[in-house]
C-alpha cells in the first residue's frame, strides 16, 4: 500500500517547534529497547508507506520510511535482488525507516558492507520544519556533504525520515551453510585464510566450539570452496534458515539479554570475557558476550566499542547504552544536533541523556 502524509508530518513538527515541544518519534516500535525513554508527544511514520521508485536494472530502490521491512524485502526477492546488509526483522512491525535510523546491520555485514553504506539518498524533515534532500539515487553522487549517511544511526535525531533510497544486489546464485567444531581461537584465522583463497564467505558465526559458515557465489565456486573446506574438517550441511535466527536475534543465545553487550573490535582482537558466553559474528569482529562487568573500558582497551543490548527490555531504568563519547566525537554531535535541531525537539536524548 502506498500512502504519503509528508506533509501532515511537516505541520506537525512545524507547529512542535514553535511551541517548542519534544517529539517521540514512532513507527513500527521493534526497536524500542535500542536508545533510552524519549518524553514526548508521539509522531509516527507508519502511515508514510510505499515504494516510490525501483529500477532493478539499476540495483537503486526508493522507498517511504513507514513501509514495512518483509513487503520491501519481499519486492526485491520478486526480482532476485536484496538488501545486502541484512538488517534485522524484531518483529512483523519493523520498518525501513527505523532500519535506517538505528543503522543495524546483518550476518552479510562483513562481506558486503553496512547498512550506511548503501544509503545512497534520504529525505527528511529536520527540527526547524524544513524538508531537506540529501545524495540521490545513483552511486556517484559526490557533490557536497554526505549528509544522507548521517542518519543511519542517528535515531530521528537530526530529523524525521521521510524516503531512503538504497542500493540493492542480487541474490547469489547459490548458497550454502555449514558447520564445523573448530576452538575459537582459531575460527577467525580460519575463516581470513579462506577468504584470501577467494572463498565467497557471505556469513559467519561462532557459538559453543561451532563454527558455521555460509558461502554465497555461483553454482561452481561454491562448490570448489565446498570442497577446499572439506580437504581439512569435517563439515556438515545445515538449513539456511539458521541465519534467519542469527540475523533477527531469534537464537536462544538471545533470550536472555539483562547482560547482554555487542562488542565492535577489529577481527584480529584478542578474547576476552567468559569464552563460553559469547557468539561471534562478522568473522570475529562482533562479539556478543553475557557479563555482569562493565565492558566499555574493557572494549576501549582494545581499541573497539562496546553497548548493552536489551533486547527484552523495553524499562526506563536502562539508560545510555551506548559507548561513552570521548570528549571532541561528544562536541561534534552537539554541533550537528544544533545545526539540524536547534530548540531540541526530535528525540531529545535518545543516545546520550546529555545529546
Amino acid at each position: 500500500m502506498s500512502n504519503d502524509i509528508n506533509n501532515k508530518l511537516l505541520e506537525q513538527i512545524n507547529s512542535a517547534f514553535n511551541d517548542k515541544t519534544p517529539l517521540k518519534i514512532s513507527a513500527g516500535n521493534s526497536k524500542t529497547f535500542y536508545g533510552n525513554h524519549v518524553d514526548g508527544e508521539i509522531i509516527s511514520t507508519t502511515e508514510h508507506t510505499g515504494i516510490i521508485e525501483y529500477q532493478p536494472s539499476e540495483l537503486v530502490v526508493t522507498v517511504r520510511s513507514g513501509t514495512l521491512l518483509s513487503e520491501l524485502e519481499a519486492e526485491l526477492r520478486s526480482n532476485k535482488q536484496m538488501l545486502a546488509f541484512e538488517p534485522p526483522q524484531h518483529s512483523e512491525n519493523t520498518t525501513i525507516g527505523g532500519v535506517i535510523a538505528c543503522g543495524l546491520s546483518g550476518p552479510r555485514r562483513a562481506a558486503c558492507g553496512a547498512a550506511r553504506d548503501f544509503v545512497l539518498g534520504t529525505t527528511i524533515i529536520n527540527g526547524k520544519a524544513q524538508k531537506c534532500r540529501f545524495g540521490g539515487q545513483v552511486m556517484k553522487n559526490v557533490a557536497g556533504y554526505d549528509a544522507s549517511r548521517l542518519m543511519a544511526g542517528a535515531q530521528g535525531t537530526l530529523g524525521v525520515l521521510l524516503d531512503i533510497s538504497l542500493k540493492v544486489l542480487p541474490v547469489n546464485e547459490t548458497e550454502v551453510s555449514l558447520k564445523l567444531e573448530i576452538e575459537m581461537n582459531e575460527s577467525g584465522k580460519l575463516i581470513q585464510q579462506w577468504i584470501k583463497q577467494g572463498l565467497p564467505v557471505t556469513a559467519s558465526c561462532f557459538l559453543n566450539d561451532t563454527l558455521y559458515i555460509r558461502l554465497g557465489s555461483t553454482h561452481s565456486a561454491v562448490k570448489r570452496s565446498r570442497d577446499i573446506i572439506n580437504k581439512d574438517f569435517d563439515s556438515e550441511e545445515i538449513d539456511n534458515n539458521f541465519w534467519l535466527l542469527i540475523k533477527n536475534q531469534k537464537h536462544e543465545f538471545f533470550n536472555n539479554t539483562d547482560k547482554l553487550w555487542r562488542c565492535s573490535h577489529q577481527t584480529t582482537t584478542k578474547l576476552y570475557e567468559n569464552s563460553e558466553d559469547q557468539l561471534h559474528e562478522w568473522n570475529g569482529a562482533l562479539r556478543w558476550i553475557h557479563s555482569d562487568n562493565d565492558l566499555y573500558t574493557l572494549a576501549e582497551e582494545q581499541n573497539g566499542h562496546a553497548q548493552r543490548y536489551p533486547l527484552a527490555n523495553s524499562s526506563k531504568t536502562m539508560t545510555d547504552i551506548f559507548h561513552p563519547l570521548p570528549p571532541g566525537i561528544l562536541k561534534i554531535h552537539k554541533r550537528l544536533k544544533q545545526s539540524f535541531d536547534p530548540e531540541n525537539i526530535l528525540n531529545p536524548g535518545r543516545l546520550y541523556t546529555d545529546l
